[in-house]
């Protein structure tokens, strides 16, 4: 069932309801006033009939006429009996047979004093009259013909009045729904526009603050981070097929050129040192996709100690400089707790490791001209930091948006050795261990990247 339908039916449904319910109250209490008032006329003409019948010798002769003229204001279908006290009946006004009276009704209102009760259609009002004369009951009944004529108008009226309201609230509901769901429909209609191709386009739903802008922003959102996602896999594609290309090219180029002629053992010796050192870097290339993919499996199959971040830091920087021992690193403890438990990260060692060394190497080969890193470690609420800082050639901020694709190299440092491997590899490790990377730079003032672990909750410092 379409939404449209649903919602039509639910409207129609409620309005429905609320509709009977009201009809039903109006004719209850309708007729439930109707029959308390005419009680009350039967009431009020059963005891003139008994003060015509009774007051007549005592009254004077302008008592006895208003007497007279209040007891020919029938009422219609009227009939009134008059019993004395031995059940039997001195005055009769109307059809007797439209009344049945027995010893059982006569004593229950001589019991009850006044009895209200109905005989068909007909109700009728029993009172004990009491006289100079003894007591007597008296029982007045009529048919209220005019108000059940006009109660069963209003039956009526209401039954039609229902089911018009119902054919204008079906019609009105569609209308209704059709409105409502416009916005629904032009988001579908815009949704089915958007392919791979046209991840620029964004919904126009979404300058409100009703729920269906939310779903458009949401989406627009989503959209961003789909588009970046292609434009990233696009960037990667085409940054891991140049840097395979090359080397490969360079192999191929200098094993064809040997093979065309006889060569010297030094020219052969040659191009098997250029070879190998091609193979060399593509065994580099190889080793850090598989080191991608191993840190973008699930962090729950990656064993987890309990490590001191300072001590990482230090490890970091020892096998930076066994690579390159001209290099100078430095490290500082200046802002290091009392309590040193606030230095516990839980982590895998040789990933973080992995991660901190990229991030320090890459300080030093981008500032060529000292081969100098700042390192630092700051102690925020409840997390640790590595701040590694260089004075290099800095990153442009469009490219900046992309440092963190795998092969991906900012085009002032394409003469410089390297694979694009580094950051994306240090991204996804952090990753791994719920931390974040940052990186912040400006062209010819150098780069500036911060590490970030949380500090391990639950760890119980030895006191050995």
């Amino acid at each position: 069932m379409k939404i449209r339908t649903k919602l039509t039916l639910q409207f129609a449904g409620i309005f429905t309801l609320l509709l009977v319910l009201f009809s039903l109250v109006i004719y209850y209490f309708t007729s439930i006033y109707r029959q308390e008032d005419f009680y009350d006329r039967i009431l009020t003409r059963a005891k003139v009939v008994a003060t015509y019948v009774f007051d007549a010798d005592e009254a004077d002769a302008r008592a006895r006429r208003m007497n007279q003229i209040r007891f020919y204001q029938v009422l219609p279908y009227e009939v009134v009996k008059i019993y004395n006290s031995q059940d039997k009946q001195i005055f009769l006004e109307g059809n007797e047979k439209n009344l049945a009276v027995d010893k059982t009704l006569l004593n229950r209102v001589r019991r009850e004093k006044e009895l209200h009760f109905e005989q068909g259609v007909r109700q009728v009002v029993g009172i004990l009259y009491e006289d100079n004369q003894g007591e007597f009951v008296v029982l007045a009944s009529s048919v209220d013909a005019y108000s059940l004529k006009k109660l069963q108008h209003l039956k009526v009226i209401l039954i039609v009045g229902l089911l018009g309201s119902l054919v204008v609230v079906v019609v009105a509901g569609w209308v209704f729904s059709k409105g409502a769901l416009r916005p629904i429909t032009k988001v579908v209609s815009e949704v089915e526009k958007i392919s791979a191709s046209d991840l620029h386009m964004r919904l126009s739903n979404a300058g409100g603050k009703d729920e269906l802008s939310h779903l458009a922003q949401t989406f627009n959102k989503m959209l961003e981070r789909l588009e970046l996602a292609f434009e990233m896999q696009s960037t990667f594609v085409s940054n891991a097929s140049h840097e395979l290309r090359t080397p490969l090219t360079t192999m191929m180029g200098e094993l064809e050129v040997a093979l065309m002629k006889p060569r010297t053992p030094e020219e052969y010796q040659r191009v098997l040192q250029s070879t190998l050192e091609d193979a060399r870097l593509l065994t580099e290339l190889s080793n850090g996709l598989l080191q991608i993919a191993q840190a973008s499996i699930d962090s729950s199959k990656i064993q987890q100690v309990y490590l001191r971040f300072d001590e990482l830091a230090w490890m970091a920087r020892d096998q930076v400089m066994k690579r390159q021992p001209d290099a100078h690193i430095d490290i500082d403890f200046a802002d290091l707790p009392d309590e040193e438990d606030r230095l516990i990260v839980k982590g895998n060692e040789a990933l973080l490791l992995i991660a901190m060394v990229n991030v320090i190497e890459n300080a030093i080969k981008f500032s060529p001209t000292g081969k100098s890193a700042a390192v630092r470690i700051v102690l925020s609420r409840n997390g640790v930091m590595l701040v590694v800082k260089d004075r290099g050639l800095g990153i442009t901020e469009e490219d900046l948006k992309h440092v963190f694709v795998p092969f991906f190299r900012a085009e002032n440092v394409r003469d410089i050795t390297g694979h694009g491997i580094g950051l994306p590899l240090t991204e996804r490790i952090l990753k791994l261990h719920r931390g974040t990377i940052a990186v912040h730079s400006k062209i010819n003032q150098g780069t500036e990247v911060t590490l970030t672990l949380p500090q391990a909750h639950g760890f119980i410092p030895s006191h050995s």
